[in-house]
């Protein structure tokens, strides 16, 4: 069994207050969460309102699938006009 960890740190410059960046967050953590078998949540920088920290986890029995998918899924915030991607850090378990 390999599980696979994506850490993503994420710059909202447009977010004014916390309820801009949690509807900003939403509706990343949901275009990711549809379609695809992972589960994520915001992690870290709960309070900033300018700031995030995502979390994603996928399991599965080969580890270039999972390396793979969460490399696209790297990719797809990457696409996403309303944040910038700072850092981003990918472990298997």
């Amino acid at each position: 069994m390999i599980i696979g960890v994506l850490q993503i740190e994420l710059a909202i410059h447009d977010a004014m207050s916390l309820k801009d960046k949690r509807r900003v967050i939403r509706s990343i953590k949901d275009r990711i969460a549809h379609g695809r078998n992972v589960s994520i949540a915001e992690v870290g920088a709960l309070d900033e309102h300018r700031r995030s920290i995502l979390g994603v986890s996928m399991v599965s029995n080969d580890s270039r699938y999972v390396q793979g998918a969460l490399g696209k899924l790297v990719d797809f915030v990457r696409s996403v006009p309303q944040v910038d991607l700072v850092d981003f850090q990918i472990d298997l378990l």
